[in-house]
């Protein structure tokens, strides 16, 4: 599994209803894109919850076959038309589960982005997130929950999709616009090396 994202910040008058559109009418093309496991359509506008408006999806691939095929194909290139050419931040997936929601169409997710200590084994640092995965993913109304590594920058990772409005937690919380989900089952659960 590898985690992906990119930020579309957006000035803070902007019409956040042109990014609800957006979605509303191409978000289903890719409902049955082969090697996606999921791809939240996340928006958050600037308020209470945010500093920013930004539009910024999270796709969870099976494959980096699947990842390439998105990234050099049309759909991002009328991104990278309409928005200019963003930074694609993407992550080593470590574990994915589904939660007692599961059924149910997210509303809103959470994510957290944490340094690894540099003074602490990687190992034991990913043994501790892995277990507060496994938490949040038996919390009531979490759907699923993702965690994924940088290598790079030593940073995790959490990201969690909720049926109700995101706890507050620490992290960035967004809302749903649209999940799609074509290869959710391939997934996988749990420790993944």
């Amino acid at each position: 599994m590898l985690a992906m994202q990119y930020e579309i910040t957006l000035p803070a008058d902007y019409d956040m209803g042109v990014i609800r559109d957006r979605v509303a009418t191409r978000g289903h093309l890719m409902d049955a894109f082969p090697g996606l496991g999921i791809k939240a359509y996340l928006m958050r506008e600037c308020g209470e919850d945010s500093p920013v408006n930004q539009y910024a999806p999270l796709y969870l691939w099976t494959a980096p076959e699947a990842m390439n095929t998105f990234l050099w194909g049309p759909g991002f290139q009328g991104i990278v038309r309409d928005f200019g050419r963003p930074e694609v931040q993407h992550w080593t997936g470590l574990s994915y589960e589904e939660g007692p929601a599961s059924a149910a169409l997210p509303r809103s997710a959470t994510r957290l982005r944490s340094p690894m200590p540099p003074s602490a084994a990687p190992a034991d640092v990913v043994d501790a997130a892995l277990e507060e995965s496994r938490r949040l993913a038996k919390a009531p109304g979490a759907v699923a929950t993702a965690l994924a590594a940088d290598p790079r920058h030593w940073e995790l990772l959490h990201f969690t999709l909720w049926d109700h409005a995101a706890p507050q937690e620490a992290g960035d919380r967004y809302e749903v616009l649209h999940l799609s989900r074509p290869e959710r089952d391939q997934l996988g659960t749990g420790r993944q090396w």
